[in-house]
């Protein structure tokens, strides 16, 4: 009877006085199922105060602690075409050695030769280089050759004006000498003529007087004539100053005009046998691409591009590499409302698939359930799952990962945190509260007994 009713007939009714009530309530077993609940109850009441460690779960997987030792795929740095596979799926190969041969698809690389005539075009412009150059210097001796020449005809010129000038001088006291003479003979005609006048001369003296005096003025005719061109002389010497000046800056600058035309060239020639030594060093390069070689040793994972005469882009994957050694680690993924519970150095253990939590006797390496492992590093921007990314590295001080882990397989992360009582935990879960916040006391990290 489930005693719902206010009016219950078991207050008032002995049921022990009816036959069926006495021969229930007089049974062992009722009485024994009765000690055993209240036994449970009591039990029960005593485990929601015993101890529960705080854990933060999550799932994982496995991976390399460095990045260079994590599974990598082999891409070409140019377009080709496959030519030739030199190795097998599951080959070991070292670094250098080649996994495969490719050709050009690009008509740009077709020649054979491409390398032979760049080198003809480098030298071909070497020497047009060493041209120029040869060029120049000549240029150059020219203009010193014209500036020196110049020199020496300003100098010669300045000489004749010198001249010039002093034949001026020269000539103007010639002058003066013959306007002299002039005056003094037209002095002796004119007496001479008045003397004959007067009877006191003869007419052949007046006629000599008068020849004195033509010729005196012929004279002076003469000088003054040659002084006029000894001055015609000096602006002559003059001009030729300024006509030399003007020819030989004229001539200079010609040939500086040439030279620096020639030296343009050189520099043009230069850069384009530095282009030149360019391209042929790319096309040295290039020719090195088309053999694909192990960037580290390791195995050969998958052949991705497959086949003989596939052509395929730049950056393509073409294999896929493992490198031989590498750093087991386990990367995991926790909720934001977990990720202040963690920090770097914290213990987790880490249970492997394949690896069950149930120990198996005779197996080999599996007398462990779950494995150490320590917070090296956590990310501080959330991924695309919308968790944050844990990355953690094997507890040295714990027992060692099992060495038939392979990078990739699945693992299940515990990180252990505080110890509660059962009841504050289970009040805890149905509230959806978070563990308890807390942070690590001391220098070590990873210990629990310093965190608590």
């Amino acid at each position: 009877m489930l005693n719902i009713s206010n009016n219950q007939l078991n207050k008032k009714v002995d049921l022990k006085k009816f036959k069926s009530g006495k021969e229930i309530f007089s049974k062992e077993y009722y009485k024994a199922f009765n000690k055993f609940l209240l036994a449970a109850a009591i039990l029960g009441f005593i485990v929601l105060f015993l101890p529960w460690t705080q854990n933060i779960t999550s799932q994982g997987q496995v991976t390399t602690l460095t990045p260079n030792q994590r599974p990598q795929t082999i891409q070409s740095q140019i377009p080709g075409r496959i030519e030739e596979w030199l190795v097998h799926e599951g080959d070991f190969v070292k670094k250098g050695d080649t996994i495969l041969r490719i050709s050009e698809v690009k008509s740009d690389y077709f020649d054979s030769r491409l390398i032979e005539r760049t080198n003809e075009q480098i030298n071909a412009k070497s020497s047009s280089v060493n041209a120029y150059s040869g060029k120049v210097l000549a240029l150059e001796r020219q203009i010193a050759a014209l500036k020196n020449e110049r020199q020496l005809k300003i100098q010669q010129t300045r000489n004749k004006l010198l001249q010039s000038k002093l034949k001026v001088k020269s000539d103007s006291i010639d002058y003066e000498a013959a306007k002299t003479n002039t005056k003094i003979a037209e002095r002796q005609f004119n007496r001479t003529e008045t003397l004959q006048t007067e009877g006191l001369k003869a007419v052949k003296d007046v006629e000599e007087k008068r020849l004195k005096l033509q010729e005196t003025q012929a004279k002076l005719i003469s000088q003054e004539n040659k002084l006029l061109a000894s001055r015609n002389n000096i602006l002559n010497a003059e001009l030729e100053l300024s006509r030399i000046g003007a020819t030989y800056t004229d001539k200079i600058s010609k040939a500086q005009s040439d030279m620096f035309t020639a030296q343009s060239s050189g520099f043009d020639a230069k850069a384009q046998v530095s282009k030149l030594e360019n391209s042929n060093s790319n096309y040295k390069a290039r020719n090195s691409l088309l053999f694909i070689t192990a960037p580290q040793n390791g195995y050969i994972n998958k052949v991705i591009k497959g086949g003989i005469g596939g052509t395929f882009k730049e950056g393509e994957d073409l294999v896929g590499i493992m490198p031989e050694k590498y750093d087991l680690a386990v990367e995991t993924y926790v909720r934001p409302i977990d990720l202040p519970l963690l920090h770097v150095g914290e213990k987790v253990r880490v249970q492997f698939d394949g690896w069950p939590a149930i120990v198996f006797s005779g197996w080999p390496n599996v007398s462990y359930g779950t494995y150490g492992a320590k917070v090296v590093a956590i990310e501080n921007f959330i991924s695309d799952n919308g968790k944050y990314r844990i990355l953690l590295a094997p507890d040295n001080k714990d027992q060692t990962w099992p060495t038939a882990i392979r990078v990739g397989s699945g693992a299940r992360t515990i990180a252990l945190l505080e110890d509660v009582p059962i009841w504050f935990e289970l009040w805890r879960q149905l509230n959806s509260f978070p563990p308890n916040y807390y942070q690590p006391a001391g220098n070590n990290k990873g210990d629990k007994s310093d965190k608590k």
